[in-house]
């Protein structure tokens, strides 16, 4: 197989992998509802908890996770195959170019969760996705991360603070845990990009009105009260 053949495949694999729907999907199996009506609009977990539950929550946010780890490992084991591995350019030092390769496969796995094809390029805010990435590049950047989110979690309840901050620490821990440049260069522009899908929240969080767990669990089970 050419070098740029597989190249291309793994890219394509990591973007329709990234693009699984699973929030959307989750409402469609169990309310017959598109979750990208309501809430948030978004299909990522935080929505889904809101709209489906805990336990489908925990579901999407798993799989989530998984499709980033699975993007990294389908590339690398790719890569692996002996008629693949024999076509990479000898001026290129083998393990050099398939760190390029795992990054380019990681970033369009992120930027394919918010933008899923098959859901009319919409999608989840790629925090989930990009924290499987993460783990799959380097787990002890990946349990860091993993780290940052739920003690930002545990200390506000709230969920897009801790996807922010998880995404401006990622660099940090890449650098901390000394990995490759490559791997440095994705957790920038990935986390960059997580970023640009909270926006929102952002400007929510700086006027003080983003909600808390809690509290939108709070104010659902006030509404079931209020009915008669």
């Amino acid at each position: 197989m050419n070098v740029w053949v597989g190249l291309a495949l793994v890219a394509i694999a990591a973007y329709l992998l990234g693009s699984i729907p699973t929030g959307y999907w989750a409402g469609q199996l169990l309310k017959g509802i598109d979750i990208r009506q309501y809430g948030s609009k978004s299909t990522g977990a935080t929505n889904t908890l809101r709209i489906l539950g805990r336990g489908p929550a925990i579901v999407v946010l798993l799989v989530d996770v998984f499709k980033g780890v699975a993007a990294i490992a389908l590339t690398r084991w790719v890569y692996s195959l002996p008629s693949l591995a024999t076509s990479i350019p000898p001026t290129v030092a083998q393990n050099l170019w398939v760190a390029w390769v795992v990054t380019v496969a990681g970033l369009l796995a992120i930027f394919a969760h918010s933008k899923s094809i098959w859901i009319g390029f919409q999608g989840g805010k790629s925090a989930a996705t990009g924290l499987g990435v993460l783990f799959a590049l380097a787990w002890p950047v990946g349990l860091g991360a993993a780290a940052v989110f739920i003690l930002v979690l545990l200390l506000t309840r709230i969920v897009s603070l801790g996807s922010i901050l998880t995404a401006i620490a990622a660099p940090l821990l890449m650098l901390l845990f000394q990995q490759p440049l490559p791997y440095l260069l994705l957790a920038i522009a990935g986390g960059a990009y997580v970023l640009i899908t909270h926006r929102a929240n952002i400007q929510r969080l700086l006027a003080g009105g983003e909600p808390q767990v809690g509290k939108v669990q709070s104010r659902k089970d006030q509404n079931r009260k209020d009915q008669p």
